[in-house]
């Protein structure tokens, strides 16, 4: 069976995207492996903690590609253009208002959820990730860390 080639668009987007592939199927194996284990073992618990940590490293990710935090260093600006129809204050604030709004979805369902059954830890720690997402932005709006790449 002949091997099929890529196509330039094929090789294009995965040469462009391949960090959001790549964290993407290992957050996939990790939800697989968290649905086949038993959580109240260390393995299985490692999974559900695993879950949040990488779902915490593909939001960052995809939120710093698309959405900016004035200030902050750790996103970046947007080209003007595809963001003209938006208010600046909105557009210099994309990232924390993503994060907040998000976030209290986040705060609601675990509310909703028992916090020792299997996916309510999950949700709590995916919680917790994203309150440690939305403080690094917000910590990076006024505080540097010398030799850092910033």
């Amino acid at each position: 069976m002949p091997k099929k080639k890529l196509s330039a668009f094929e090789k294009l987007m995965f040469r462009e995207h391949s960090l959001s592939i790549a964290v993407s199927i290992i957050l996939a194996i990790w939800i697989i492996a968290y649905c086949l284990s038993d959580d109240q073992t260390h393995l299985g618990s490692f999974f559900g903690n695993a879950i949040a940590d990488w779902s915490g490293l593909l939001i960052t990710v995809f939120i710093t590609k698309y959405m900016y935090e004035k200030g902050s260093l750790e996103s970046r600006r947007p080209p003007h253009r595809l963001l003209r129809p938006i208010p600046q204050v909105l557009r210099d604030h994309s990232l924390s208002i993503f994060l907040i709004i998000t976030g209290i979805g986040w705060a609601f369902l675990y509310s909703k959820m028992n916090p020792e059954a299997r996916w309510g830890n999950v949700v709590g720690n995916l919680l917790s990730e994203w309150t440690q997402i939305l403080g690094v932005v917000l910590l990076t709006k006024k505080l540097r860390e010398i030799h850092s790449k910033e």
